[in-house]
């Protein structure tokens, strides 16, 4: 029996349309927007300025905080400006524009392909070199991973879990990432259980993957500790807490940190980031990017450069179809439709879909009627009809009573909903509000 989560949930088709796609080196793009948000957290602080020359590798933020991570130069070339760019949220967020000249490393990277298994840091360095590279969860919370390596002294870590389950649909970067790099995966694994002081790693994986479960499981024969989990398809399982009850069967109670459970869950990519940080001094400035689409000539996964705009790898697809709907940054269920696709790619960029007319178009809104599938779907407990209702009625303190910041935007219950109800669009505005709330009492303590 393959293990999940004991709560909601549900089956979108998976439309894995670039899968066993081999892993494509994008071209460096002319000029490189890096954006200094690309994080939960604080936003880096540059230190460079217009006129600096850098090379690729090079440092050019610092963390803006305790809960924030560094920026490294993806190119070659010269700090052209630092001005605000659209992000994928549709913002205007700061960034570091850099014309492009050559491809010239730091040094200190080792660009060879030699495995490099033996990690002689000690924890506390392997937690520094993780911070000094800008390594950030590459699942698509961005959060910094060295601070969710060090835990409050009131928590101790128990395992390691490895999200490698890429439930979304349609995207393939981490599945893919696998078939090419297990053996650095099981390396970066090691290394995580190390600096978190563990002796047990779990890495979950979706039996919609059987190549990636078999190669994973055969590579971690030779590693004491980690366990390849097989795990039953069902969105959302790649969330973090639905990972931890399917793994070890502990829930995160609300409110509470994951590390309650004694698991330190890590996306796949982000243990192949450590991998190249800790082994072979590469900082975080490329990652795996799955472009995809029904209409699209060729769905595809690339090694991406930070700040490549997302225009060129669509192009390098055979460029956008006539029947272009909607351009999702990510997959369709958590991702957000991007205003234009000048965007740059970031950390946390793990795919572009190009949804066609028919898919991209929303259905007519219906009353709700009360059928409840939504809280049937919720893999958090929650009654979404509830939590859309009265924050599309303004009534926030109500909906902060009723739990919505236990909301992970999964969009189960607007995926099950008959109704077409856009539930997931009031309850992000509804946790938007809330939160400001929230900082705005902390800030008066």
């Amino acid at each position: 029996m393959l293990k999940t989560f004991s709560i909601g949930g549900v089956h979108p088709h998976e439309n894995k349309l670039s899968a066993h796609q081999p892993i494509i080196k994008a071209d460096i793009p002319a000029k490189a927007v890096i954006l200094l948000s690309q994080h939960i957290g604080a936003p880096a602080k540059p230190i460079v300025a217009k006129g600096d020359v850098v090379k690729v590798g090079t440092k050019i933020a610092e963390p803006g905080g305790f809960v924030s991570a560094a920026i490294h130069s993806s190119v070659s070339g010269k700090v052209a400006k630092i001005d605000t760019v659209i992000d994928a949220s549709g913002y205007p967020k700061p960034a570091i524009f850099i014309d492009v000249e050559g491809d010239e490393w730091e040094e200190s990277i080792d660009r060879t392909d030699t495995l490099v298994k033996e990690c002689n840091l000690t924890p506390e360095e392997i937690v520094k070199k993780i911070a000094d590279s800008g390594i950030v969860g590459m699942g698509g919370a961005c959060f910094p991973t060295q601070v969710k390596l060090c835990p409050p002294p009131a928590f101790k870590a128990e395992c390691v879990i490895i999200n490698a389950v890429e439930c979304e649909p349609y995207l393939t970067a981490d599945h893919q990432l696998m078939l090419e790099h297990a053996e650095e995966i099981m390396v970066g694994v090691t290394i995580l259980m190390k600096a978190v002081k563990v002796n047990k790693a779990y890495i979950g994986i979706e039996n919609n993957k059987p190549d990636a479960i078999q190669l994973m499981t055969k590579v971690a024969s030779a590693y004491t500790g980690i366990e390849v989990v097989p795990l039953q398809v069902k969105y959302p399982q790649g969330g973090e807490k639905q990972l931890i009850d399917a793994i070890i069967k502990r829930q995160v109670a609300a409110g509470a940190l994951p590390i309650s459970t004694g698991a330190v869950v890590q996306n796949v990519g982000t243990a192949f980031a450590v991998y190249q940080a800790v082994q072979k001094n590469k900082p975080l400035f490329e990652r795996v990017i799955t472009v995809t689409g029904k209409s699209l000539a060729k769905p595809s996964n690339f090694l991406a450069r930070i700040g490549t705009p997302m225009q060129q790898l669509i192009d390098a697809c055979g460029g956008l179809p006539e029947d272009t709907g909607k351009i999702i940054g990510g997959g369709p269920m958590m991702g957000k439709a991007l205003v234009n696709t000048d965007v740059p790619t970031a950390k946390g960029s793990s795919g572009i879909l190009i949804m066609n007319d028919k898919e991209a178009k929303r259905g007519e809104v219906q009353p709700c009627i009360r059928c409840a599938k939504c809280v049937s779907a919720c893999p958090m407990g929650l009654e979404p009809f509830l939590l859309a209702t009265v924050s599309a009625h303004g009534d926030f303190e109500r909906v902060e009573k009723e739990d919505i910041m236990s909301c992970i935007e999964c969009g189960s219950c607007q995926f099950t909903c008959p109704s077409n109800r856009p539930m997931l669009d009031y309850i992000r505005l509804g946790k938007s509000k809330v939160g400001a709330m929230i900082r705005a009492r902390q800030a008066k303590k």
